[in-house]
């Protein structure tokens, strides 16, 4: 797994042995920010369920001013803090909150933290036809603190599984998709009142 693009482009990062961490595929990856494109430049970026900080890192790579990552394994948090040495980045641009992802999204929704951009690549769930998804993802999208962190025009990325049918509340509207084999990335924009939509070029 590397930094595919940006000052450290092709940076090799580290990756928790055993399965409990997914990183987001490198060519998953290219498209996100081939996708996201001059957004990135300048952005204030939240990365929920961090794991090795592989989205946060590429940000930076390609000129966001700042990142924070929640993380909630201790030990998944120390090799993010690892790959972020590596990458060689000036040390305030990445803050490390190791907390379960609500608990954290719910206290920051309380201040004054907005963000331009929210990537979330949580563990897959399983597949659920026939019934709500009970996933990560689709946690993430019914949390009612997540769009109170968010800049106006900001930009909700968030992965899941092919296999995992999600229920897209009205509150956000999906402005792109993308598929690549079991993974599946998409963007959103919060639609209530106190954020302006915008188009992703």
């Amino acid at each position: 797994m590397r930094i595919t693009g940006g000052k450290a482009a092709r940076r090799i990062l580290k990756v928790p042995k055993g399965l409990a961490v997914r990183p987001t595929p490198d060519l998953v990856k290219q498209a996100v920010f081939n996708s996201l494109g001059a957004r990135v430049a300048g952005a204030q970026v939240l990365e929920l369920f961090a794991g090795t900080g592989a989205l946060s890192l590429e940000c930076i790579s390609r000129g966001a001013v700042r990142a924070v990552c929640i993380e909630k394994s201790s030990r998944h948090a120390e090799v993010l803090r690892k790959n972020f040495g590596i990458a060689g980045f000036a040390p305030e641009t990445l803050h490390v909150r190791v907390q379960d992802v609500f608990t954290a999204v719910s206290q920051m929704a309380e201040s004054s933290a907005r963000f331009d951009l929210i990537l979330a690549d949580p563990p897959y769930g399983e597949k659920n036809i026939g019934r709500r998804s009970t996933s990560c993802a689709q946690q993430v999208l019914d949390d009612p603190n997540l769009a109170q962190l968010l800049a106006p025009e900001g930009l909700l990325v968030l992965g899941h599984a092919k296999r995992d049918t999600l229920t897209v509340p009205k509150t956000w509207r999906e402005i792109k998709c993308l598929k690549h084999g079991d993974s599946i990335m998409r963007f959103f924009q919060f639609t209530g009142p106190s954020n302006g939509a915008s188009s992703l070029v």
